[in-house]
C-alpha cells in the first residue's frame, strides 16, 4: 500500500553488491524517491540489505521481478518496501499487502490492472509503457478508482519523461537510460540529477 507518491524509481539491473551502494548513493543524492534491485541481478537480496542499511532515511529500497510470494517474503526480509513485478499475479500481490509493503504489479491491459486492484494493490507498473503510451495510460486513468497510481516502466528517458508526467504518471520507473553495469556512480548520479529537473518542473507546471 503506499503512503505517498511514487515519484522516480531507479532500476538497478544488473548491479553487483559491491557497486549498490555508491551507486544508490549518487541516485539519492540526485533526488530520487527510490531505488530498485531486480531479482535477476547478482546476488540482489544482498545488495537490497546493503543499500538499506547505508540509508539515507526516508529513501525507499524495492525489489524487482518478484514473481512468487516466496520472492516477496524473501524481499521483506531483506529490507525491501516495495515489491515491483513485470506481471499480475494475484497471489503475490495479496502476499505482499499481507506484509504491509507497496506492490507495484506489471500489466498490461486494463483486465490486469483491475485484477490487480482486486488482489490489494494500489499502484499499477504500466509495463512495458512503451506499448500502452500517454494515451493508453490516460484511457485506462479514466476508468481505473479514482486515487489508483498509474507508474510507467520500460522505455522512460530523458527525452520522453515530462510527457508521462504531463499526462499523469504517479511516477516513472527509469533503467537502462540511467544505470548499466559498471557505470561509475558520478556518471549515474549526473543523469538522475537531469532526470529529477525534468520530472519536478513537469509536476509543478502540470494543472
Amino acid at each position: 500500500m503506499t503512503s505517498q507518491p511514487t515519484g522516480l524509481v531507479a532500476i538497478l539491473r544488473g548491479v553487483t553488491p559491491a557497486d549498490a551502494v555508491d551507486v544508490a548513493q549518487a541516485i539519492f543524492d540526485a533526488g530520487f524517491d527510490a531505488v530498485e534491485v531486480p531479482y535477476n541481478s547478482p546476488d540482489p537480496l544482498e545488495s537490497i540489505r546493503r543499500i538499506r542499511a547505508a540509508g539515507p532515511p526516508g529513501r525507499r529500497m524495492g525489489a524487482g521481478t518478484v514473481l512468487t510470494p516466496d520472492g516477496v517474503r524473501r524481499a521483506a526480509d531483506a529490507g525491501a518496501s516495495l515489491i515491483v513485478s513485470p506481471n499480475t499475479r494475484a497471489d503475490v500481490v495479496a502476499e505482499t499487502v499481507r506484509l504491509g509493503l507497496a506492490s507495484y504489479p506489471g500489466a498490461a491491459t486494463p483486465t490486469e490492472a483491475f485484477t490487480a486492484l482486486d488482489a490489494g494493490a494500489r499502484a499499477i507498473k504500466l509495463f512495458p509503457s512503451t506499448a500502452i503510451g500517454t494515451d493508453g495510460m490516460r484511457a485506462w486513468a479514466s476508468v481505473l478508482p479514482p486515487g489508483t497510481e498509474l507508474v510507467p516502466v520500460g522505455g522512460v528517458d530523458a527525452s520522453n519523461l515530462a510527457d508521462w508526467a504531463g499526462a499523469g504518471a504517479a511516477g516513472a520507473g527509469v533503467g537502462t537510460s540511467l544505470y548499466r553495469p559498471g557505470d561509475r556512480p558520478e556518471v549515474v548520479g549526473a543523469r538522475a540529477a537531469e532526470l529529477v529537473r525534468i520530472w519536478h518542473t513537469d509536476v509543478r507546471s502540470t494543472p
